[in-house]
Formats: structure tokens, C-alpha cells, sequence
């Protein structure tokens, strides 16, 4: 997977299921484009001695073995696995996309510190991200969003993989028909209930309508035969006491005389004989019911019956049906601060799902990833993953949440004397104790963008138009164009508005252009452009430097004091103080009339991640500082080893809000 691979485009297979639901806009995806990715971060806690419990034979030769984290919009990550390898190779796909309300992705964030420390609404989406899924929320607009993601995941499955989607009663009929169209209706294995939550009450609100306490899963086979592993649940208690209400007195072990005729009768193939003076069809043959005789399994009524001794010490348990209420959220009273967001799943129901789908050491993705849950239960159940998420403070949840776990995994392997084979009953092996972080298509860069149009909208009073192709939305009779904020306004620009402006000749509406910068050039055409013209008249915005408007998009990073030096052997990294503005207004923001203090700059420290020898490109963390409670707060020093020669050390530090900030020194 080279960072300086050309784009290139990758072909969708078409939908050819049944029913067809039909909306605005329904267009089918034959090809897409697939960008390159660039690896911004590594992590490896693996020991010397570490040998992976899985076969890598048919993994991608130019992409590192171990797990995959990628930050992009996830259709853009979609194109770029079929485009480097990964078709036809994933055994099972999950996800659990927006299927409600953009609010529900917003995470709150609590600084570090002793209990009682000041909280405040993270906008862990961001602004441009959450502008992405207000988009969607209509239907149409929803649809095709959904088609198209699920047309290339079905591009990545094995043929003997699963497709599972998480989804509410909301959408889940919407999401149904479209399964069905993608995968075709033979493919459909499941709709499972899962019971999420005991009540639901806002009748006191004024609500009309039943609570909801359910979502649903839907899983879809890629082909016939598929992967299945069926899993038990344990005999409720009215049913032990109901059907095992004997006990062996020898023993004491309690059973149920489990009838041995055989069923249908001689009609359905069973053999018919004589056993202890009555003649039946029995379930086994003679030589079978006298093994079991010999064993001591079978039990005589007084009229001379057969029955066989099935103790409830032997017994699986229910086979695993499609409601599930024994599964608790993440959520609740008695569950406060598990969850990293509103809408995270447990790790028991993602446990389920993959050892239902997958075998140890099997490929397993998803792309609406969030606090990293699917790829914590397969990194625990020896499975390789992939994960992917259009959210910034998402990839760092995860990665933090990765690297606690695979470092458990790590230090249990060295108190083991350094086996990573699983002993029987306990969890796989880990397929790897690495993973690799990446960026697709720049998306950092996207997402600037995004703010900054939704910022602008904002401040000049802009109404969005999602409907357009080309302009962004209204400012009273004005058209408006928001030109992307990663380059100035050129000639280039206006000549493009000019031709879109041609190609509708009934147009007569003047046009307002917003950008950050603009060349002088481009000032002349505006000027040629705008003499005696009687409709089409271009006004223009800077954002930066109008009299009126300008000057309003201001980012004050995130700061620090930080010295690091060499001491013998040893590389002394000081962390002496932290500053990021962006808590500071918040804070101030949510205080009135008060300016907050913050009287230990490591409250507002989520991790401190080092790298001893930086290349200036990828971030290998060599340690990272990442405390598990939120009462507990980075130690702000640290010795390391020193690099042998000269060095770049790099110093990441993240905050509560997400924002990172990279020093380099040359120690």
C-alpha cells in the first residue's frame, strides 16, 4: 500500500436482487474512484518471540500484517481495500451506521482530574462531519448512501462470508429492502431483536407512542454454503426445574429421562425391535441402546418403558435464537463512564456476532467503526480486523483502546513464558499485537473545508441548497459559491463559474463567491467581468480580509512546553506545560462570567504518545501515556531508552477534544 500510488478506478458489481425499492436519485455505483492512502501512525507491542496464530499467505503483499485503521469517508476506504487487494477476502463485514440523528455521535468529554472536574459537549464529530450525516438524514439522500456502501462491501466478502447490519426500527425496513436488492432474497439468514433496554418512558413528556427498546441486526450470506457457528445459551431456571427435576442418588447430579421411541415411527426409517419386553421404533439401534444401557444412561419406568438419562451437567444450553434480550447497553445508571459514545455497542454483543460469523485467525471489517468495539472483540477473539471511521476523535478512541489491549495481550503472553497459544477454554490467540493507522485521500483537509463552509454559512447568513450540483446555497436573491478553502480565488475559478453560468442561460440571479485568499489576477477578471453587466453580477467575499464580514475564522492551536535531552543512557522527555485554547473558550463559553481555571495542565491531556526515532513521516509509538480512569492524569515525564547516534524524537500530545499537536527535536 504505497503512499505515492495513483488513483485509480475500481469496479462495482451490479445489484441484481429482488424487490427493488426505487427513490430520488437511485443510481447504480459501476465505478468508483480508489485513492492512496497515507500511513500516519504505527503501533507494535509484539515480543520477540511473537508468531501469529493466523495464515497471511493470502494477505496483500504491499500492506503491513497486522491490524488496519483508516480515517476517511468510508466509501473513499471501501474503493481504496478492492483497489489494493482486499476483494473477496473479508469473512465478515458489521456495521452499525447513523440511523437516527446526527446528535447521537456527539461524545461528552470530561477533563482529566478528581472527581467533580468540569465536563463540556465534545463536538467529537466535527462541525464538517456532522454537516455529512445532516445531509443524508433525508430519506432519498440516506438511501443512496446506503446502497452505495453496501454495493462495494459486498465486493469484499468471501464467498462463504456474512454481512451483518445494525439499524432501528426506524430505518430497518428501508434497510431490508435494499439488503435484498444487494444480496438477493435467497441470501437472507436472520433478522435478529436485540432488547437493548428495559423501558423507554417519555409518556410524561407527552409521548404517543410505545417505548422502543429494541434494534435489529440483519445478516446476509455472500453465498451458499456460509460460515455458522451456533452458539448456546444457557436453560432458563423454569426449564431445569421443570425438565430436570430428577437427581441420581449416587451421584446427585440432576437429569431428565429423555424419551427413546423413535420419532414418526417405522414409517420415517426408525428400526423397530424388541427392548426390555416392549416392542417400538426406537431412536437408536440395538447395539447403541446397549451401550447406552452398559453406561448406565438409560432408566426403566415400572411398566417396562425405556428412557434415556440426559443430565443438565452434559447439557449445551438453548440453541441461540433470534431474540436477544440477555445482552445489557452500554448505557445506564449502573454503567456510567463504560461508554466512549451514546450509541456504543458491548463488547458481548460484537462477541457474539463474530464467533457466530468467524473462525479464529478470519478477516473481519468495519467501517462505521466509532469507539472501536468490533475491532477490540476480534483483536480479543484471535481474529484480524479492519477498521475504518470518517471521525478523527473515533481513530483516536480506537487506537487508544487497541493499544491498552494488545499490551495486555503482550504482558499475558511474557507471564505465560512467552507462549501465544491458547490453552483449551480460553480466548484465540492473537492473530497480531500491531496496527497500523492511515489517512485516506487527505481528509483532514476535507474536513477543514467542511467547518469552514458551515462556519461561513453561518456568519453571512447563507441558506444551503443540498440539491444543487454546483452552488452551495441562497443569500437572499443571490446564488452562492464556496470555493474550497486550500486555495486562493484564481481566474481558474471564475472561468468555471462562468461556463456553469452559461449552461444555464435562464439563469438571471447574481452570484456571491466566498474564499479564503484570492489572487490579484482574479481580482482583474472580477472587475473586466462585472463592467456594465446586467445580470449574473459576481460579488465577492474574502473571508479573512472584508471590511465586513472578514476575519471571523480564527484557530488557535493547541500549545506546549516541552524539553527533551539525552542523560547517559536514557532520553528525557519533560512535559512542562500544555495550552489548548480550544478547552479554554469552551470552558468559558459554559461558565458565564466567570473565566475558568485550569490549575494542572494535564487535565486537559487525554495521551501523550513518543516516538524516539521519527521519520518525519509515520508516528512509530514507542510509549504512550494513556491512562484508563478519567480521575487519573498523564505523568508528564518520562525516560526512555536513548536512541543510539542522532535522533529525532517526536512528542504527540492529544487533548480531551482530539486536537493533536506533534514537536520534533533533534536530541
Amino acid at each position: 500500500m504505497s503512499n505515492k500510488k495513483a488513483t485509480n478506478n475500481v469496479t462495482i458489481a451490479k445489484a441484481k436482487g429482488r424487490p427493488m425499492l426505487t427513490w430520488v436519485g437511485k443510481k447504480p455505483l459501476g465505478r468508483v474512484t480508489a485513492y492512496p492512502a497515507q500511513t500516519i501512525e504505527r503501533f507494535d507491542a509484539a515480543p520477540a518471540e511473537f508468531h501469529s496464530a493466523a495464515d497471511w499467505s493470502n494477505w496483500p503483499r504491499d500492506i503491513p500484517q497486522g491490524g488496519l485503521l483508516y480515517h476517511g469517508d468510508n466509501k473513499d476506504v471501501l474503493a481504496h481495500l478492492l483497489a489494493n487487494g482486499f476483494r473477496g477476502k473479508v469473512k465478515l463485514i458489521y456495521i452499525d451506521p447513523p440511523f437516527d440523528s446526527g446528535a447521537d455521535y456527539v461524545r461528552k468529554v470530561q477533563l482529566r482530574g478528581a472527581k467533580g472536574t468540569v465536563k463540556i459537549d465534545g463536538e467529537d464529530y466535527t462541525l464538517g462531519e456532522q454537516i455529512q450525516y445532516s445531509d443524508i438524514w433525508a430519506n432519498d439522500s440516506y438511501l443512496q448512501f446506503m446502497y452505495e456502501r453496501l454495493l462495494m462491501a459486498k465486493e469484499l466478502l468471501q464467498n462463504d462470508g456474512i454481512f451483518v447490519l445494525h439499524c432501528d426500527p426506524a430505518r430497518g425496513h428501508y434497510l431490508k429492502c435494499i439488503l435484498d436488492e444487494v444480496f438477493g432474497l435467497d441470501a437472507f439468514i436472520n433478522q435478529v431483536v436485540w432488547k437493548r433496554s428495559d423501558a423507554h418512558s417519555d409518556a410524561g413528556q407527552g409521548a404517543k407512542h410505545f417505548g422502543t427498546v429494541h434494534d435489529m441486526i440483519f445478516f446476509y450470506a455472500k453465498s451458499d454454503p456460509y460460515q455458522w457457528n451456533t452458539l448456546y445459551t444457557p436453560l432458563p431456571e423454569s426449564t431445569i426445574n421443570a425438565w430436570y427435576r430428577n437427581i441420581e442418588s449416587e451421584t446427585g447430579r440432576r437429569f431428565n429421562k429423555a424419551d427413546v421411541t423413535g420419532p414418526g415411527g417405522a414409517v420415517k426409517g426408525n428400526p423397530v425391535y424388541e427392548w426390555n419386553g416392549v416392542t417400538r421404533a426406537w431412536r437408536y439401534s440395538k447395539e447403541k441402546m446397549a451401550e447406552l444401557d452398559k453406561a448406565g444412561r438409560l432408566i426403566y419406568s415400572d411398566s417396562g418403558m425405556t428412557y434415556q438419562k440426559r443430565y443438565l451437567d452434559e447439557s449445551k444450553g438453548v440453541p441461540l435464537q433470534d431474540w436477544w434480550d440477555d445482552i445489557q447497553m452500554v448505557r445506564g445508571i449502573q454503567r456510567r463512564g463504560e461508554a466512549h459514545y451514546p450509541t456504543e455497542k458491548p463488547l458481548v454483543l460484537l462477541d457474539r456476532v463474530i464467533e457466530v460469523c468467524t473462525e479464529p485467525g478470519d478477516l473481519v471489517l468495519d467501517v462505521f467503526m466509532g469507539s472501536g468495539t468490533t475491532a477490540a472483540s476480534a483483536q480479543k477473539l484471535g481474529r484480524r480486523w479492519i477498521g475504518c471511521d470518517i471521525n478523527k476523535g473515533a481513530i483516536q478512541t480506537t487506537a487508544k483502546r487497541l493499544q491498552t489491549l494488545m499490551r495486555e495481550q503482550a504482558a499475558a503472553a511474557n507471564k505465560q513464558q512467552g507462549s501465544l497459544l491458547a490453552d483449551e477454554g480460553e480466548s484465540p490467540a492473537p492473530c497480531q499485537l500491531a496496527f497500523t493507522t492511515w489517512r485516506v485521500n487527505d481528509y483532514d483537509l476535507q474536513i477543514q473545508h467542511n467547518e469552514a463552509v458551515e462556519l461561513a454559512c453561518q456568519h453571512l447568513g447563507i441558506t444551503r441548497t443540498r440539491t444543487d450540483s454546483y452552488f452551495d446555497g441562497t443569500q437572499g436573491n443571490r446564488l452562492v459559491k464556496i470555493l474550497p478553502f486550500n486555495h486562493p480565488l484564481t481566474p481558474l475559478d471564475l472561468e468555471a463559474l462562468n461556463n456553469e453560468l452559461k449552461a444555464r442561460p435562464s439563469e438571471e440571479r447574481d452570484i456571491l463567491l466566498v474564499s479564503l485568499g484570492v489572487q490579484h489576477d482574479a481580482r482583474q477578471w472580477l472587475e473586466q467581468y462585472n463592467k456594465n453587466r446586467p445580470v449574473n453580477k459576481i460579488h465577492h467575499i474574502e473571508l479573512r480580509t472584508d471590511r465586513k464580514f472578514g476575519g471571523f475564522i480564527k484557530h488557535e492551536p493547541l500549545s506546549a512546553e516541552i524539553d527533551v535531552k539525552r542523560d547517559g543512557d536514557k532520553l528525557i522527555v519533560d512535559i512542562q506545560d500544555v495550552i489548548s485554547p480550544t478547552i479554554i473558550q469552551r470552558l468559558n463559553m459554559e461558565s458565564g462570567v466567570f473565566r475558568a481555571q485550569i490549575d494542572d495542565w494535564r487535565a486537559v491531556v487525554d495521551c501523550v504518545l513518543i516516538d524516539t526515532a521519527h521519520d518525519g513521516a509515520v508516528f512509530n509509538v514507542a510509549l504512550s501515556d494513556m491512562p484508563s480512569r478519567k480521575q487519573d492524569l498523564v505523568q508528564g515525564r518520562y525516560a526512555l531508552p536513548a536512541p543510539t547516534g542522532n535522533a529525532r524524537v517526536a512528542v504527540k500530545i492529544i487533548d480531551m477534544l482530539g486536537e493533536e499537536l506533534i514537536a520534533t527535536f533533534e536530541v
